[in-house]
C-alpha cells in the first residue's frame, strides 16, 4: 500500500509539474540588466536584421505560393555584405527607412510628430516600393498621415511596408510593448493602415519583449496581445500558433495550412489574381514559423523563414532581428560575423551612417526611453520598467471591398485615352509614364484627367522620375454598387514619353461567386 501511494504521489507531483511547465512565462515587472548587454542586444536586433535580409535576398518573390525546397542551397560567404551594399543596394530597404526614423529621432526627440517622419522619408532619395512609394507620393502631393496610409488613400495599406521598417521602435523600448506601438502609430499611419499598421506593432512588440525573455512563444504571444482579436492579423497569427502545436516537428505542414487559408489577397492590386503576395499578414506568418520551428537556432530560423517564399528577404531579415536581441550579437554564431564587421564602419546603401553609428544611437536612445517611462539607468546597470500589453483600437482596410475581375491590357504606346466599363464599387488602375528618348533625365511629369460616369474627379500627375513616381495610375473605392464609365485623358502629352497602361482591377461589393448569373455577364 505504501508503494502504490509514494507512486501515485509522484505521479500527481510530474503531472502538476507539467501543467506548470506548460503554462506561459509571466511578466516580469522590471527586468535588471548591465549596459553593456543592453548594447549587446540592440547591437544584436540590427546585425541580424541585416544579416536576414542579406541570407533571403537572391529569392526575394521569386517563390510565390510555393516554398524553397531543400535542395536549393543559399549563399553565404565573409565577403557577400560588403558585395552587396555595392550591386544591389535596394535591396535593404527595410533596414534604411528604419535609419531614417532613427535620425528623426536623434534631430527632434522620440515624441517627434508624425509629418516631421513623413516628410524626412518622403524626400529621401533611395527606392521604395507598394505602401511606402504610393505613400511617398501621397505626402508629396499633400496627403499627409495619417491619410497618406489610409487604404483609401493608398491600394497597398495591407502590404508589408511598416512590418520591415518598425523594428527600430522595438530595438529604442525594451521591455516597452505600450511605447514601442505609440511610436509605430505615428511612424506606421505614414503608409500603412489596418493590417499593415498591425504588422508594425506586432513586430516592434515582440523586438521589445525579446529585451526581457528568452521564451519564444512568449515572445510571440506578448508581441500579438496589443492587436484586436476580430483582425485578421490576429487570426493569422493565432492560427500559426495552434498549427505548430498540432504540428511541432513539421514547419511545411504549417505552411500548407497557412497557404489554405490566408493567402487570399485583397488589397495590393498586384496581388489579386496573382500568385504574388505582399500581405502583411502572410508575411508576417512565415516570420512566425521561423522563430517557433527554428528553435532559436540563428541559421534555421532565417532559413524557414526565407524557404516560406514570398517577401523571402525581409522575413528572416525580422526573425533574425529578433532573434538577434533575444540572444545578443556576442551569442551570433560565428560563422556570420565576419560579413557583417566587414561593414561595420561602411556607410549604409542610401544613408550617411554607418551600421556601428545606428548602433550608437538606438543605444542612445533606448536609455532615454527607459528613464521616460519608468526605469532607471544608474552606473552600469539599467531598470527596465516592463509594460503591460495595451491593446490597440480596431482598424480594417478595403472593408466591404471584394476584389471580382482583373484583366490585363499591356498597351505600352498609349496615345488616347484609357476607357473602362466596369460594373462593380472600385477600381485600381496599373501603369506607369516611361521614356521614348535616350535622355532620360528629364524632369516630367504626365498629367491625366479622370472622368467617372461623365464627370471630372481627379486630375493625376504622373512623374516620369522612379523616385517620386506614383505607383498606381488611378484608384477610386466605395462608388454606388452598378455599371460605371471611367475615362482617363492625357492632357500633356509628350512625343519623347508614352503611358504604358499594365492592368486594371475592379471590386464589388459582393464575391463573384455570389452574383447572379446577369450579373457575372455584366462583368
Amino acid at each position: 500500500m505504501y508503494r502504490l501511494i509514494t507512486a501515485l504521489f509522484l505521479i500527481l507531483t510530474f503531472a502538476s509539474c507539467q501543467r506548470k511547465t506548460a503554462e506561459p512565462a509571466a511578466m516580469p515587472e522590471q527586468v535588471v540588466m548591465s549596459k553593456k548587454v543592453l548594447f549587446d542586444k540592440i547591437k544584436g536586433g540590427w546585425a541580424g536584421q541585416t544579416i536576414g535580409c542579406t541570407y533571403g535576398g537572391p529569392t526575394e518573390f521569386k517563390f510565390k505560393g510555393t516554398m524553397i525546397q531543400e535542395y536549393q542551397q543559399m549563399i553565404w560567404y565573409d565577403d557577400y555584405i560588403s558585395e552587396i551594399y555595392a550591386i544591389d543596394p535596394g535591396l535593404y530597404d527595410d533596414v534604411y527607412l528604419d535609419f531614417t526614423f532613427v535620425q528623426v529621432i536623434e534631430r527632434l526627440g522620440a515624441m517627434a510628430p508624425a509629418d516631421s517622419f513623413a516628410v524626412a522619408f518622403a524626400r529621401e532619395d533611395y527606392k521604395l516600393w507598394h505602401a511606402n512609394q504610393a505613400a511617398r507620393y501621397n505626402i508629396l502631393n499633400g496627403i499627409m498621415p495619417p491619410e497618406s496610409g489610409h487604404w483609401m488613400n493608398n491600394p497597398h495599406a495591407d502590404d508589408i511596408d511598416f512590418q520591415i521598417e518598425a523594428d527600430f521602435a522595438g530595438l529604442m523600448s525594451p521591455g516597452m510593448i505600450n511605447t514601442a506601438a505609440e511610436i509605430c502609430d505615428r511612424t506606421g499611419h505614414i503608409m500603412n493602415y489596418g493590417d499593415g499598421w498591425y504588422g508594425g506593432v506586432f513586430m516592434a512588440g515582440m523586438y521589445a519583449t525579446a529585451f526581457v525573455s528568452d521564451d519564444l512563444d512568449f515572445i510571440i504571444e506578448q508581441g500579438l496581445k496589443p492587436i484586436p482579436e476580430k483582425s485578421k492579423f490576429h487570426q493569422v497569427i493565432s492560427d500559426v500558433i495552434g498549427w505548430h502545436k498540432q504540428y511541432p516537428g513539421d514547419w511545411k505542414k504549417c505552411w500548407f495550412e497557412v497557404e489554405k487559408k490566408h493567402t487570399s489577397e485583397k488589397g495590393c492590386p498586384e496581388g489579386v489574381f496573382n500568385a504574388f503576395n505582399i500581405d502583411a499578414s502572410v508575411n508576417a506568418a512565415y516570420v512566425v514559423i521561423g522563430l517557433l520551428y527554428g528553435e532559436k537556432d540563428f541559421h534555421k530560423t532565417m532559413d524557414i523563414s526565407t524557404r516560406c517564399g514570398q517577401d523571402s528577404d525581409c522575413n528572416p531579415a525580422t526573425a533574425a532581428g529578433i532573434l538577434g536581441v533575444m540572444l545578443g550579437y556576442d551569442k551570433i554564431p560565428a560563422y556570420w560575423k565576419p560579413a557583417i564587421e566587414k561593414v561595420n564602419d561602411i556607410q549604409f546603401p542610401y544613408s550617411d551612417l554607418t551600421l556601428n553609428q545606428v548602433y550608437d544611437l538606438s543605444y542612445k536612445h533606448a536609455l532615454s526611453q527607459i528613464e521616460k517611462h519608468d526605469g532607471k539607468v544608474e552606473g552600469d546597470e539599467v531598470v527596465l520598467k516592463v509594460q503591460t500589453p495595451e491593446i490597440l483600437r480596431y482598424e480594417e482596410s478595403f472593408e466591404g471591398m471584394v476584389p471580382v475581375k482583373e484583366l490585363l491590357v499591356r498597351t505600352d504606346h498609349l496615345d488616347n485615352n484609357i476607357k473602362i466599363d466596369f460594373n462593380g464599387t472600385g477600381i485600381v488602375v496599373l501603369g506607369n509614364v516611361k521614356s521614348r528618348c535616350i535622355d532620360e533625365t528629364r524632369n516630367f511629369v504626365a498629367l491625366l484627367d479622370v472622368f467617372i460616369d461623365g464627370v471630372k474627379t481627379d486630375q493625376v500627375k504622373m512623374p516620369f522620375d522612379y523616385i517620386v513616381r506614383k505607383y498606381d495610375i488611378y484608384h477610386k473605392y466605395l462608388l454606388p454598387a452598378g455599371d460605371h464609365k471611367l475615362e482617363i485623358k492625357w492632357v500633356n502629352q509628350d512625343p519623347d514619353f508614352r503611358l504604358y497602361f499594365k492592368s486594371y482591377v475592379v471590386y464589388s461589393d459582393k464575391p463573384y461567386a455570389q452574383a447572379k448569373p446577369e450579373e457575372k455577364k455584366a462583368k
